[in-house]
């Protein structure tokens, strides 16, 4: 496994994590963001639920990612 390999790997976790709709997934799960606040934030569930809204709020810089890797999957092969 390559060094490119491994990014690509990430871009597609981000992405995933990037549509996940909170209405029909996370809030029915108790994953929603209005329910962890203060200490429990701190925790490794609330860190997680943090990096989903993260991801969620980086969709236009993603987006870009996404295209620049599929251009260079074009050129290179």
């Amino acid at each position: 496994m390559g060094f490119w390999t491994l990014l690509e790997g990430c871009l597609l976790l981000a992405n995933a994590l990037a549509i996940l709709n909170e209405e029909r997934f996370l809030g029915p799960r108790g994953w929603s963001f209005q329910e962890f606040s203060g200490v429990r934030r701190n925790s490794l569930k609330g860190q997680f639920i943090g990096l989903i809204y993260a991801t969620q709020y980086m969709r236009l810089p993603l987006i870009v990612a996404n295209i620049i890797v599929i251009v260079l999957m074009l050129i290179s092969g």
